[in-house]
């Protein structure tokens, strides 16, 4: 998993439970003992048999930390992909993360992992003890070939695995990122995803406008001036939301509203998102050659269907934040000639459909500049044809507006195309409103350095406006916000398996807990 070269070695711990929730390890190379001065790594890894895990955190860690990087593998996918490195500053027994983050949800399968991996500038011993998400954890880290057990409880919990619940290290940062302004200054995109209205509206959400008029969420959020809405595509998802039937639908109304459309496509009946790229049930007996004609089909199937209501998608993604790939393990970034066939099956229907609507490929983990130009580069060079650059940016997970800044100018500058942001969101409170405890909470608002208020979360929606704004040529096209309308209700979940599960996103939605328009609203609408 993990390069060695010269005087540096690899040491694995193991975090077990009794429950088998965390398995695996790494043999160790190298020397047996290190000599001074010489750099010792350390890698913890760690299987997660379901769930996903908020907050993820080190602490006393012992010496001064350098170069750490986070890794991770997919069932299915045994690719171990970079993407998160930190400073670490010693704070008494206490080891602070700056500027640290990791996007993508943990999975569920059997063999999907996340490790650490970083070096001491001594001869001290490695740690034996760390905290590990506000458990302690102890025992016998060795020097030599081999591993180490130790024993911690189940800390999973049954929130959903998508880009809503990335894990992410705290930033124990205080401070707003350095990036603030008072506005967008005129993007084109002010958008809103609502894949979820629709499913809220049926188990008896209600909307209100300011003044307290019940009206359709919709037509509140456009005359707050969100001009973009965003619908999620799944095959055959059990609850029978977000699937074609659902789409055209929803696709009728935020047309009705003089509202331009992308269209989201998981190729999955579940989440999709870099923790998860799982086949749709209907297609996984087949043969690749299948598999990627069931892309073009389908994807030409809905698009077909909408142009004919009249509701052409004007902009349209081959994926849901696809760094490791899609459809896995058959689509995986490991095998680019058969990711860029299915994104090419993909593109090319939509293109078929209709020549204007624009083809979008959206990877999350905006901090990792190798690892973007790596993926973007791996797609020219296979010749995928696409016309704009979609990022997911949530700036508790995904590190400060600047890291924004600089990877959205990058990337304009580098593939000469736009780039939008196609998922953000900020609490407005840490409290709740149904049962399920939420994503945001005190440690993401930490990290996040904006308030959990009505007003910080406005700010951190002029912020990343502003951010686009500021893309150089023009190529900042603008921001969704993602789901702004799923505020909670009896039914309304997350989980289309289980018509009980709670949301864990109303304190990030821009209606309160009254159902009215938050600032937020008329901040994104002004963009």
């Amino acid at each position: 998993m993990f390069a060695t070269s010269g005087r540096r070695r690899l040491v694995a711990l193991t975090v077990g439970a009794a429950s088998a929730l965390l398995t695996g390890g790494i043999a160790t190379t190298g020397p047996a003992v290190a000599a001074a001065g010489c750099s010792v790594g350390y890698t913890v890894t760690a299987q997660w048999s379901g769930g996903f895990v908020a907050g993820l955190q080190l602490t006393n860690l012992g010496d001064p930390l350098s170069g750490w990087v986070l890794t991770w593998s997919f069932a299915g996918d045994q690719r171990v992909l970079s993407g998160w490195n930190a400073t670490f500053t010693q704070n008494g027994n206490q080891v602070t993360a700056t500027n640290a983050s990791w996007n993508g949800g943990l999975g569920t399968g059997a063999g999907t992992s996340i490790g650490f991996q970083g070096s001491w500038g001594s001869a001290n011993p490695v740690p034996a003890a760390f905290t590990l998400n506000g458990v302690s954890c102890t025992g016998s880290v060795t020097t030599t070939s081999g591993r180490t057990t130790t024993t911690v409880p189940t800390t999973t919990t049954t929130r959903p695995t998508t880009t809503t619940t990335v894990p992410t290290t705290t930033v124990t940062t205080t401070t707003r990122p350095t990036t603030t302004t008072s506005g967008g200054s005129g993007v084109q995109i002010r958008g809103g995803d609502v894949s979820s209205l629709k499913k809220n509206e049926d188990r008896g959400a209600v909307y209100y406008d300011a003044q307290g008029n019940r009206g359709d969420a919709l037509a509140i959020l456009r005359a707050h001036g969100v001009n973009w809405a965003r619908l999620k595509v799944w095959v055959n998802p059990a609850d029978g939301y977000n699937n074609k039937t659902r789409v055209l639908e929803m696709a009728k109304r935020i047309k009705g509203q003089g509202m331009g459309l992308l269209v989201d496509f998981h190729y999955s009946d579940y989440w999709a998102d870099p923790g998860r790229q799982e086949k749709p049930a209907a297609w996984r007996g087949y043969t690749f050659a299948q598999l990627r004609d069931a892309v073009y089909t389908h994807t030409r199937d809905v698009l077909g269907a909408l142009r004919s209501q009249g509701t052409t998608a004007d902009m349209v993604q081959i994926g849901n934040e696809i760094n490791p790939g899609m459809l896995l393990p058959d689509g995986s970034s490991d095998n680019w000639s058969n990711l860029a066939q299915l994104l090419t099956a993909g593109s090319r229907a939509a293109k078929e459909v209709d020549s204007s609507t624009r083809v979008v490929l959206h990877l999350a983990n905006i901090t990792d500049t190798a690892g973007l130009r790596w993926w973007y580069d791996s797609a020219v060079s296979h010749g995928v044809p696409f016309d704009v650059i979609g990022l997911s940016h949530y700036v508790y997970w995904h590190g400060s507006l600047s890291s924004l800044q600089s990877e959205a100018n990058d990337l304009a500058s580098r593939y000469g195309k736009p780039v939008v942001v196609v998922e953000t969101a900020y609490g407005f409170t840490l409290s709740g409103k149904d049962s399920l405890g939420n994503i945001f909470d005190s440690s993401l608002a930490q990290a996040g350095g904006y308030s959990a208020s009505p007003e910080g979360q406005a700010q951190l929606v002029r912020d990343v406006l502003a951010v686009m704004a500021r893309v150089p040529g023009g190529r900042g096209l603008g921001v969704f916000y993602w789901e702004p309308a799923w505020t909670a209700v009896a039914g309304g979940g997350w989980d289309p398996t289980d018509p009980n599960s709670g949301n864990a996103w109303e304190n990030q939605a821009l209606f309160d807990y009254s159902n009215r328009p938050l600032p937020a609203m008329s901040a994104l609408g002004a963009g």
